[in-house]
């Protein structure tokens, strides 16, 4: 069971404490703000501040004298694939110190990673057990004050899913009449109360598995959210369950479980501990979350989550002032949100991450529940994913890069299963619209499909043929060996695998169209393709070349790569670029896949060969100007500064790393997707990077090759070789202050003049 492995995990994660202890002593990050903070209290939910730490996300706010907080737990999905959210909790104080705000202030603590809100004279700190599932609500007041703590659920009973709500699932917009979000279980006794929701023994993945034919193989097949438990326990010192209540919230009813405090304090401590387990009864669910309790000291857990988060950011930063200051700031913020998932075994959501909140403050006319969030919650979109990781290279934050590689390692049977079942060849096939079991999403997939049709292929207008994505994690992967000189040894047969599927499924195709396999020139021919969602039905798409030749030249397989066909190249107005593909029947979306082999396969850049080519390619293709945005996925802040078009990118990361339109400002979105919009905060992230440091091919390090000699900026960040660099921009000077290795200090090339 996968769950079991989630367990002998947090055993070695323990084992990181001892070394802990010793970076206890306490440190700023250079460069980078200690705090951020309000002044006032907030309208609702979409006003929160982000809390959380090892796999828990929380958002707290105060609303009208109450302090609400909803929390969230990664892989906590139920049986129709929603993310939930472990429920509501509101806290009332009497009397109250939030009425008379003058001296309101909600900070959110960077170093340290925890959230204060002190308003006359009662301070209440928020911190997440970093190496626990456990979060710690501390509340001291200068004067004797009662309390009231509330645990509100809206999965009090069996809700019907309404049209269009079925978005938040693995049905999306096909959510078949009838279909039930099942009741949680909720039980109060004393001081505490435990919550949890049990999925059955079939769920969305026995309806997938049918649907795509896979039922010979159904036994042999990886399976997440069969007779899975999510949920916790919130207790108490001075408290006692005095009832329940009804209520409604944003439109959503929800029943209350209410606890009071026995006598007025001038101290108290909330804990609420989550425990998510597969097992056969919801017995061994309980067992577990005990076992977590048990375990609990406050103060020493307290010192190292502290020392994880000063480690945290220590190993980067990027501080910049005057006008990118605004930049830099949200980088911060929005590095904060990933460092929140750290130690997950499900990888960070693009569509939201833990931090989502009530949809009606996102979208008027989608008035659901808080669990939702549009494109799915067991549902991982390749493209987007891809874009909250890369920057975590360059970041240094390899530690949270695992979750995604493990996410793959587990589906890598379900995959290679698929191509055995349709086609009897081998290697792994990752479809587009990913499920958490490693199958296509059923809808995506298509409820209507043609008996006639490839079962292998999604019946999609964007997503058929839509397979090479997984090679951008599969380069991730051998790039953090290069980056941190990981052990890598567990995924080289998920690399293998992948490239696997390409030889094999294109010489499958061609042997069904005539009798060779390959062209005149002894190169597979990659027909039908995609040129990601949006040059479809293709012939040699760029994207997916360059991500092959790349690949494979990393993991040394020159048999293979000289079977990859060089990228394509067109000409318009005299003008040489690179081509989306050799030939494509439709335009599908509006994604720049013809600038793929600049970002993220670095084929082209500075002081790389035929930069020019890609540069008329960013400047001239006339779809790559019409689709030109900075808005969620959007990449052309990190192409031109991949280019070291310097106005260019200083333009579109100014636009891209702005203040959101929430009140906490790297909550940005819903763009292409939800809020808050992960894979915006990750394009925008990778953009400010490529303009202070790249790399070439001969292992040259340029520092500040798109960045604009009047901002001044003081930033650590990581390049390959195990390296790391600091270095600061100050009126126009540069001063390298360190390199690591200090053998690495001849490959520096300085940019700007």
């Amino acid at each position: 069971m996968f769950y079991v492995s989630m367990w002998f995990k947090y055993k070695q994660m323990n084992k990181l404490k001892n070394i802990f202890l010793f970076l206890l002593i306490p440190f700023l990050a250079k460069g980078i703000e200690p705090n951020y903070t309000w002044t006032s209290p907030s309208r609702n939910s979409s006003e929160s501040m982000p809390c959380g730490g090892g796999d828990i996300g929380l958002n707290v706010w105060v609303e009208n004298g109450d302090l609400l907080f909803y929390v969230s737990r990664s892989g906590a999905f139920d049986e129709n694939n929603t993310l939930l959210k472990q429920g509501r909790f509101r806290v009332h104080l009497t009397p109250n110190p939030f009425l008379n705000t003058t001296d309101f202030r909600q900070t959110l603590k960077i170093n340290e990673g925890y959230v204060q809100i002190t308003s006359n004279g009662t301070t209440i700190q928020f911190w997440v057990d970093v190496f626990k599932p456990v979060i710690h609500l501390e509340i001291q007041s200068t004067k004797k004050i009662s309390s009231e703590i509330r645990y509100e659920n809206w999965r009090y009973a069996d809700r019907l899913i309404r049209k269009n709500e079925g978005q938040q699932n693995s049905y999306k917009w096909a959510a078949p009449i009838g279909l039930i979000m099942k009741r949680d279980s909720v039980l109060a006794v004393g001081n505490s109360v435990t919550f949890f929701h049990r999925n059955p023994q079939n769920t969305i993945f026995d309806v997938t598995v049918a649907q795509q034919g896979l039922e010979s193989v159904k036994s042999q097949l990886y399976n997440p959210i069969s007779n899975l438990t999510s949920g916790g326990k919130m207790w108490g010192d001075n408290l006692l369950f005095s009832g329940t209540e009804k209520g409604i919230y944003a439109g959503t009813d929800f029943e209350t479980w209410v606890f009071k405090s026995k006598h007025p304090f001038t101290k108290q401590n909330i804990n609420i501990a989550l425990q998510i387990l597969q097992s056969i009864d919801v017995y061994s669910w309980n067992s577990d979350l005990n076992k977590t309790i048990a375990t609990i000291n406050p103060k020493t857990d307290r010192k190292l989550t502290t020392a994880w988060w000063n480690a945290f950011w220590n190993r980067s930063f990027i501080h910049a002032g005057g006008e990118a200051g605004e930049l830099s700031r949200n980088y911060t913020l929005f590095r904060y949100m990933l460092g929140c998932n750290a130690h997950s075994s499900w990888p960070t959501r693009f569509n939201g991450g833990l931090f989502t909140f009530d949809p009606v403050f996102v979208d008027s006319t989608m008035a659901f529940t808080p669990d939702y969030r549009k494109w799915g919650g067991g549902t991982f979109t390749a493209q987007n994913q891809r874009l909250v990781y890369w920057p975590m290279l360059k970041s240094g934050d390899i530690e949270l890069m695992t979750s995604e590689f493990d996410f793959y390692n587990r589906m890598l049977k379900n995959a290679e299963l698929r191509s055995q079942v349709y086609w009897n060849h081998g290697g792994a096939c990752f479809a587009e619209q990913l499920e958490n079991f490693g199958l296509p999403n059923p809808t995506e997939y298509g409820w209507k499909r043609p008996n006639y049709f490839d079962k292998g292929v999604e019946y999609n207008a964007w997503l058929e043929y839509e397979w090479d994505t997984v090679l951008e994690f599969c380069q991730m992967i051998l790039e953090t060996k290069d980056y941190s000189n990981v052990d890598i040894s567990r995924y080289k047969p998920l690399i293998e695998s992948c490239v696997k599927f390409f030889d094999e499924h294109y010489r499958y195709l061609a042997t069904h169209r005539g009798r060779k396999t390959l062209d005149g020139d002894g190169h597979l021919i990659f027909f039908p393709a995609s040129g990601a969602e949006t040059y479809k039905m293709a012939n040699n798409p760029a994207s997916t070349i360059a991500a092959l030749k790349i690949v494979l030249k990393s993991l040394g397989n020159d048999s293979l790569l000289k079977t990859i066909p060089p990228i394509p190249f067109r000409i318009i107005d005299g003008k040489t670029m690179i081509s989306p593909a050799k030939t494509w029947e439709r335009v599908n979306n509006t994604e720049a896949p013809q600038l793929y082999p600049v970002f993220p396969w670095r084929i082209f850049g500075v002081r790389k060969d035929s930069l020019e080519f890609a540069r008329n390619t960013y400047l001239y293709d006339p779809n790559v100007k019409r689709f030109r945005s900075h808005v969620g996925w959007k990449q052309d802040n990190i192409f031109a500064a991949c280019l070291g078009l310097t106005d260019e990118a200083k333009r579109l990361n100014k636009l891209k790393l702005a203040n959101g339109p929430y009140r906490f400002t790297a909550f940005w979105g819903p763009g292409y997707d939800w809020s808050p919009d992960f894979n915006w905060g990750g394009t925008g992230m990778i953009g400010l990077q490529e303009m202070l440091l790249q790399t070439t091919d001969d292992g040259k390090i340029l520092l500040f090759p798109a960045w604009p000699k009047d901002w001044n900026v003081h930033f650590k960040l990581h390049a390959p070789k195990n390296t790391t660099v600091e270095a600061e921009l100050k009126n126009g000077k540069v001063n390298v202050i360190s390199i690591i290795p200090e053998n690495r200090k001849s490959d520096l090339v300085l940019m700007i003049k």
